[in-house]
């Protein structure tokens, strides 16, 4: 089984020797890079970053970009600028940064956080755009920006802000940044994250602010540093459709500012929206479009637009953060528990008389052979609701419930593995009913937000045993005392995974394409924190491991929460001094024990 690795990976992994493979270079397994990082001692979930994919994604875009303006002659510029707010991270972060530099990559930042991060790691000549509400303070950093050398452009979302940027004008040094509108438009994307865009949304100038800015800037000799024009329609654009749409409507409105005097206009901003494709299964596939075709699209039209209009061609921008940042990290996960492996032979109870359905239970699961596994499957259901109706009833007790349960569950598992070549609704529907629950050393709202918060599907695999065929239908739980912490069995998009006993082998699940949001959207539900992570750079010899960060410790955890630290050491302490229960050996044990504990992070070691 694949787990539709052909849809979602993007020629970035692929199953060789019954293992995922990085298909780069020397093509390690993500298994032994795991277990590499756990001999060094690291335990629980580890998020795995790889930089060739980030420069991956950089260069299919400027080179897809390229390649439709030459196709097109078309004359403007292209760049990209990557949006901070997709991911923050450090390890991330200046790989990006480094690997954008030969390309003139830009950042875009949407606050003054973000601002301070794009003014200390931005490259040289390289844009920096800037997004979102601004009060005079953020303004005032964006001037810095320039001052200190930065091509840097402001993007207005409201009048107010550009009469502060006028005001301000009057008040700084001589070179200012370049000003950008950020226009409201009636076309909108699809899916969730429509309401980006459209007449109502959260951005953007109207028409008539549009032409009373265009008056400010003229009034206040501004007009040259109006630069760039920008809208946004969305996240993760499944559809072409609606972004042709939008760029017809922008490239009007572009060439209309043109003729009305904005002479220092040269630039149409996308905003971001390039999909990135997470279905693992061919009837749920989302976008409908290639890069190729975004890339020609774009050009073409902006072209058209241009030439029937009699203005310059404008530079492109885009900001398609999710496209760069989502398929260079992934999630690995050890599995601790599977929750049905009480359900053995050992478990039996059976007395020297049972219940005449007990006992033909019994007898089903003895004698079960391929010819009749589906018809002896149907008789099993049949007789534990019997039997569950028995009990209520009082007329069975709880041991010939137990083993029920127990008898059932072994028919079930002896015919889905009779049965495993044959694909059907009914056996679908079967395992549902018995689907497998596999404990996860990871917290669903720290690493997978978007899974809980808008059902935003990861693509989900094991890392090994991929030559056998996975019989257990898998509902995967995190280790967070939240029944939300789950990614339930779902009969349309099915996981299978292995049966195992976790007592004797290790089991890893690969969570994929989690590089954009997750780990800036990560919640500290149960105070589980950001997971251990390490940079994995993959050569034609090997690969090697740098920047092996361990996840937070329970003290550092409690520490940014505002608790004083020293105050919870020091009541722990005297709690344990205070003991009437221990001797002075005993508290001096326990105290190492709590010290440990606290400068150790929160995920499980094991449980067995």
């Amino acid at each position: 089984m694949d787990y539709g690795i052909d849809i979602w990976g993007n020629d970035n992994f692929f199953i060789g020797n019954k293992k995922v493979k990085i298909n780069h270079k020397s093509s390690p397994s993500l298994v032994k890079i795991t277990n590499e990082i756990r001999e060094k001692g690291v335990r629980g979930p580890i998020l795995l970053r790889f930089p060739h994919l980030i420069e991956k994604q950089i260069k299919l875009i400027y080179q897809n970009f390229e390649n439709a303006k030459k196709e097109f002659d078309y004359q403007g510029g292209f760049n990209a600028v990557y949006p901070l707010k997709v991911n923050q991270y450090p390890n991330f972060l200046k790989n990006l940064v480094k690997i954008g530099q030969k390309y003139n990559y830009g950042l875009e930042a949407g606050s003054k956080a973000e601002l301070m991060l794009a003014m200390t790691y931005n490259n040289e000549n390289s844009p920096i755009t800037v997004n979102g509400f601004k009060d005079k303070e953020m303004i005032s950093l964006g001037f810095i920006a320039k001052e200190i050398g930065h091509d840097i452009t402001l993007t207005i979302e409201g009048l107010s802000e550009l009469k502060n940027i006028i005001k301000m004008s009057k008040d700084r040094f001589s070179v200012l940044p370049n000003i950008g509108l950020r226009i409201r438009l009636h076309s909108s994307g699809v899916g969730i994250w429509a309401k980006s865009g459209g007449i109502n949304s959260k951005f953007g100038l109207t028409s008539t602010e549009l032409i009373e800015a265009i008056g400010l800037l003229k009034k206040s000799d501004l007009i040259e540093k109006f630069s760039m024009i920008h809208f946004h329609i969305g996240s993760q654009i499944s559809e072409i459709g609606p972004l042709k749409k939008a760029l017809r409507e922008a490239g009007n409105i572009y060439a209309q500012l043109k003729k009305m005097g904005a002479v220092g206009l040269n630039a149409i901003n996308l905003g971001g929206g390039l999909a990135v494709e997470y279905s693992q299964h061919k009837d749920e596939i989302k976008r409908n479009y290639t890069l190729r075709e975004y890339a020609n699209d774009v050009t073409y039209l902006l072209k058209d637009i241009s030439t029937r209009k009699d203005v310059k061609e404008p530079d492109i921008f885009i900001e398609s953060g999710r496209y760069i940042a989502a398929s260079h990290a992934v999630l690995i996960a050890p599995v601790l528990e599977l929750f049905s492996q009480e359900y053995t032979e050992e478990k039996l109870k059976l007395k020297e008389k049972n219940p005449p359905l007990v006992q033909e239970l019994y007898e089903l699961y003895d004698t079960i052979n391929s010819t009749y596994a589906q018809e002896y499957l149907h008789d099993s259901i049949d007789h534990m609701n019997s039997l569950l109706t028995l009990f209520d009833l009082g007329y069975i007790d709880l041991i010939d419930r137990s083993n029920t349960e127990v008898l059932v569950n072994l028919i079930i598992k002896k015919a889905i593995a009779l049965l495993k070549d044959r694909d059907s609704k009914e056996l679908l529907q079967i395992q549902d009913m018995i689907q497998e629950r596999y404990l996860i050393n990871f917290s669903i709202f720290q690493s997978l937000p978007d899974f809980w918060g808008i059902e935003q599907n990861f693509p989900v695999m094991p890392l090994d045993r991929l030559d056998e065929k996975p019989t257990r239908s898998a509902s995967i739980w995190d280790i967070t005392c939240d029944s939300d912490g789950e990614i339930s069995y779902n009969r349309e998009q099915p996981l299978f995974l292995h049966d195992l006993d976790v007592t004797k082998e290790e089991y890893f699940l690969g969570f994929f394409l989690v590089g954009a949001y997750q780990e800036v959207l990560g919640m500290r539900h149960n105070l589980f924190t950001h997971p251990s992570e390490a940079t994995v750079f993959v050569d034609k010899d090997g690969y090697r491991i740098e920047n092996i960060l361990e996840a937070q410790s329970i003290i550092d955890i409690m520490e940014d929460l505002d608790y004083n630290t020293k105050e919870v050491e020091e009541i722990l302490k005297k709690k344990i001094e205070n003991s009437n229960f221990i001797d002075d050996k005993a508290k001096k044990h326990i105290l190492e024990e709590i010290n440990y504990f606290l400068n150790d992070n929160g995920y499980l070691k094991t449980i067995n």
